[in-house]
């Protein structure tokens, strides 16, 4: 479980864990994002873990299918790079 900064909202910082851990290549794409581990992970509400995974989802670094789950995005979307 991480240590919460209070004066963000709980979705928003898990949102970040996630979104480095997509970003790193620690979950690779079409890796299973569970809503119940992240839960029992972050120690959090189910409302939590889907504002979290909705936020991902808006950003295309997820994808979700009804009755299936979450999975990481096959490409995630390129960021802008400043040009030199």
């Amino acid at each position: 479980m991480i240590e919460f900064d209070p004066t963000r909202p709980k979705w928003s910082q898990i949102a970040d864990v996630l979104r480095a851990r997509i970003t790193s290549g620690e979950y690779q794409p079409r890796t299973l994002i569970s809503e119940v581990q992240l839960e029992e992970e972050f120690g959090v509400a189910r409302t939590t873990v889907r504002k979290a995974t909705a936020a991902l989802r808006e950003e295309g670094l997820i994808t979700t299918t009804p009755g299936m789950g979450s999975f990481v995005a096959d490409q995630p979307p390129q960021r802008d790079r400043p040009v030199d």
